[in-house]
C-alpha cells in the first residue's frame, strides 16, 4: 500500500479531527509517550468551514511549528464542489480522512436539515472530487485512499446483551445517525461502482481534550466547577462504550496504512458505562481536583425529559481490527478520565473563548430551559 503523503483532513478544527492532526505531528496532550507513534512526515491540509464546532485554537502550536510547510488550513465548506476540487489539485491530495460532520444528536432533532447537507451532500461532494481527480486515463488509481470516519449509532440500539459487529444491519434512530448511515452507504457504493479505494470505520463514544461543551463529559465537568445543575436524560440508565480520542485516532491511522481496501472496521473502547454511573465517577474525580464535596455536587443531579428515540445501549465488537491489524487501546479509562477532568479544569479559558456567538445562543435556548 502507498504511504500517505498529501492528506486532506476534513473537520480538522473539530474535536476528533484536531486531535488526529495533533497526533500526526506528535502533539499529544496525554502524559508520557503513549501516542507519539504516528511516524508521519508528509503534509496535512485541514479543511474546515469553522462552524460553532470548529476551533483553530486547538491547533495553534501545530500552526506555529508547521504552518506553511507541512500544515495548511483551508476555510472551506465540504459541500463546495469548486473549492474542494481546487484543493485536490493544488495540494495533489492522495489521501482523504473524512471527519467533518454535524454530530450532536440533540441538534439533529431540532434541525435535521444541516445534518443532511453536511453529512450526506458533503460526503458526496468529497467522493465526487476524489473520483474525478484520482481517475487517470479512464482508470482509478490504486495508490490513493478515501477513509470515512463514522459512528456506531448507525447500527441502532442494543438490548442488555450483544455487540455491534461490522456485519450488523443498519438501523439508525435519529436524524444524525440516519445521515451518517447514508454517508456510509455512499462511500461503499463509490468503492463498488467506481473502484474508489476506501476504508471505513465506525467508532463508539470519544472523550478527551478539545471536545465541545455540548457533549456529556465536558458539559458535566464545567457544570460541576460552576455549581450548575447536572442534567441526566430519563433515568440515566442508557449505556455507552467510551474510548479515549487518541486511541480512536491511532486506530484510524492504522486502518489508513494497513487496512484492506473496501473494508470497514469497528473501533471500540470495550468499556461500557451507564450514564448515571459515569456521572458519579466524574463527580468523584472532579470533586477531588476542585476540593468540592461529593455529597453537595450530587444534590445538583437533575433528571430531565428523555431525548426522543434515545438508544438504550451501544457496545462495539472490535475483534476485527484487533485480530487483523493488531490494534489495542493504550489509555485505561481510569487514567483517561483523570486526564480529561484535569484538562478541562486547567483550560477554562479555552471553554470561555468558545462559549460565545452562535454556540452560546444555542446552548442558552436548548439547554438552560431544561435546567442545565
Amino acid at each position: 500500500m502507498a504511504t500517505p503523503h498529501n492528506i486532506l483532513v476534513t473537520g480538522g478544527a473539530g474535536f476528533i479531527g484536531s486531535n488526529f492532526i495533533r497526533y500526526l505531528f506528535g502533539k499529544s496532550t496525554a502524559e508520557g509517550d503513549l501516542f507519539n507513534d504516528a511516524d508521519f512526515s508528509g503534509t496535512v491540509v485541514n479543511v474546515d468551514c469553522l462552524t460553532y464546532a470548529g476551533n483553530l485554537e486547538n491547533l495553534a502550536d501545530v500552526e506555529a511549528e508547521f504552518g506553511g510547510k507541512r500544515y495548511f488550513f483551508e476555510k472551506t465548506d465540504i459541500c463546495d464542489s469548486k473549492e474542494i476540487t481546487r484543493i485536490f489539485e493544488h495540494y495533489n491530495i492522495d489521501t482523504v480522512i473524512h471527519f467533518a460532520a454535524e454530530s450532536h444528536v440533540d441538534r439533529s432533532i431540532l434541525g435535521p436539515e444541516a445534518f443532511v447537507k453536511t453529512n450526506v451532500t458533503g460526503t458526496f461532494t468529497l467522493l465526487e472530487a476524489a473520483r474525478r481527480y484520482w481517475t487517470k486515463d479512464g482508470s482509478m488509481r490504486n495508490d490513493v485512499l478515501f477513509h470515512h470516519v463514522s459512528t456506531d449509532e448507525v447500527y441502532g440500539s442494543l438490548g442488555e446483551t450483544g455487540y455491534f459487529r461490522e456485519d450488523t444491519p443498519y438501523d439508525p434512530r435519529s436524524p444524525y445517525s440516519a445521515s451518517k448511515a447514508a454517508s456510509d452507504h455512499l462511500v461503499m457504493a463509490y468503492h463498488h461502482t467506481y473502484g474508489l479505494p476506501i476504508t471505513l470505520s465506525n467508532c463508539t463514544n470519544n472523550y478527551g481534550p478539545y471536545q465541545f461543551p455540548e457533549k456529556l463529559l465536558p458539559l458535566m465537568i464545567s457544570n460541576i466547577k460552576e455549581g450548575k445543575n447536572l442534567p441526566v436524560y430519563g433515568k440515566g440508565d442508557n449505556i455507552r462504550d467510551w474510548i479515549y480520542v487518541e486511541d480512536h485516532n491511532r486506530a484510524v491511522w492504522l486502518i489508513v496504512n494497513k487496512g484492506k481496501r473496501g473494508e470497514k472496521y469497528n473501533i471500540g473502547g470495550e468499556n461500557e458505562w451507564q450514564n448515571i454511573k459515569l456521572l458519579h465517577k466524574l463527580i468523584e474525580l472532579t470533586a477531588k481536583e476542585t476540593g468540592k464535596s461529593v455529597e453537595e455536587i450530587e444534590k445538583t443531579i437533575t433528571y430531565v425529559k428523555d431525548r426522543p428515540g434515545h438508544d438504550k445501549r451501544y457496545a462495539i465488537d472490535c475483534a476485527k481490527i484487533k485480530n487483523e491489524l493488531g490494534w489495542q487501546r493504550k489509555m485505561t479509562f481510569e487514567e483517561g478520565l483523570k486526564e480529561t477532568v484535569k484538562w478541562y479544569l486547567k483550560n477554562t479559558s479555552w471553554i470561555e473563548n468558545i462559549l460565545s456567538g452562535e454556540y452560546k445562543n444555542w446552548i442558552e435556548k436548548n439547554y438552560k430551559e431544561q435546567g442545565r
